[in-house]
């Protein structure tokens, strides 16, 4: 158990990641009076901080720059009470009371028996009634030259969201699973020609997807480029991607084969790229809470109808956006779900402070 000389602050709520669904659930959760402590994470604003426009989020018809959409959004989450800062959250604990005679004694500000104990990677511990991870998940990138300058200026993790940006031009999508397929057949929108690019000859996606991808081919939406890979982007921000340099070796997996005299090399025109190649939910620090996660690490929530829809296993723990949610993905259903867990979070407390009084009361006609 926590020793309370060693907490730094307790709050009836904190809630971990400033994307769009961490910042609405601490606009949500302020205006409630849940005095919500919100911690940045290690990407401060997550995906949207990469993405130059955002245009598909209701009211703006103009648009809004993804990095200003979250300084307003923390702005405002600020002006209704939060208090937002900086820091990692490196582990979460949940921390049971030894006794009955212990749950039914009064808690004091700093008490160590409060249900969570929140360690910072600067080592500051906190300890919270409930707490809504909002951390979000980690789109996969390649890691190549190129790709840091032109993340959110041609180059990008989400079709959905800045596929029109691009409208005419000629598209790569690398990847060879459900997400590639889907995402090239919806880029085929807007592009003169959508390129998948899959470093091995067989897909791993469904064949229905497949199925669909095949029926753009024929069309001559799509060309396909097996056992190939990208190794370098090529642009610059105010220009945007202009080209990749592509790999291909007959037996797949090319970049493992540079040296091989069958690997080929050539520069390759394009106007947008497109990774689909999978996200990492940020779960890590919750492994000590022991919360539900699914084969690929995302937080199982209550889900259905009603209240509670994000709820996890862990009474008090709830789960918000794409650290929940693999498929959707999108900014306005973030929020919408971070609105959902500052709410039930809010209904969690209320019922908290009611068998806490009852408790009270309790003890007190015993005496």
């Amino acid at each position: 158990m926590t020793d309370s000389s060693d907490v730094v602050e307790h709050r009836p709520l904190i809630i971990a990641g400033t994307g769009s669904a961490g910042l609405t659930a601490a606009i949500y959760a302020a205006r409630s009076n849940n005095d919500p402590l919100v911690f940045e994470g290690d990407e401060p604003g997550g995906q949207l901080t990469l993405t130059s426009e955002v245009e598909n989020f209701p009211g703006f018809p103009e648009g809004i720059g993804g990095a200003e959409f979250i300084n307003d959004a923390k702005e405002q989450a600020k002006r209704f009470g939060a208090d937002v800062r900086n820091g990692v959250v490196e582990r979460v604990e949940r921390v049971e009371r030894s006794s009955t005679a212990d749950r039914n004694a009064p808690r004091s500000g700093n008490d160590s028996s409060r249900p969570f104990r929140v360690e910072l990677t600067n080592g500051d511990v906190y300890t919270a009634d409930a707490v809504i991870a909002a951390s979000g998940a980690s789109a996969r990138t390649l890691g190549i030259p190129g790709e840091d300058e032109l993340m959110g200026y041609g180059l990008s993790t989400c079709a959905t969201c800045d596929g029109a940006f691009f409208r005419g031009e000629d598209m790569l999508v690398v990847g060879g699973g459900d997400a590639a397929m889907e995402e090239a057949s919806f880029l085929t929108k807007f592009a003169d020609t959508v390129y998948i690019v899959h470093r091995r000859e067989e897909f791993r996606a469904e064949d229905y997807w497949i199925d669909r991808v095949m029926e753009h081919v024929e069309e001559g939406n799509i060309e396909i480029m097996r056992n190939t890979e990208v190794t370098e982007l090529h642009g610059s921000r105010e220009d945007g991607v202009e080209s990749v340099t592509l790999v291909r070796h007959p037996e797949g997996h090319p970049t493992e084969k540079l040296d091989d005299p069958e690997t080929e090399e050539r520069e390759f025109p394009v106007g947008a790229v497109f990774y689909a190649i999978g996200h990492t939910p940020n779960t890590e620090y919750l492994a000590d809470t022991g919360v539900e996660l699914d084969e690929e690490g995302y937080i199982r929530t209550k889900g259905g109808h009603g209240a509670g829809q994000t709820e996890t296993a862990v009474p008090g723990l709830f789960g918000a956006g794409d650290v929940v949610d693999y498929h959707y993905q999108q900014a306005v259903t973030a929020a919408g779900m971070g609105c959902k867990a500052a709410i039930d979070a809010d209904d969690y407390l209320e019922e908290q402070a009611r068998a806490e009084a009852t408790a009270g009361e309790t003890a007190a006609a015993d005496d």
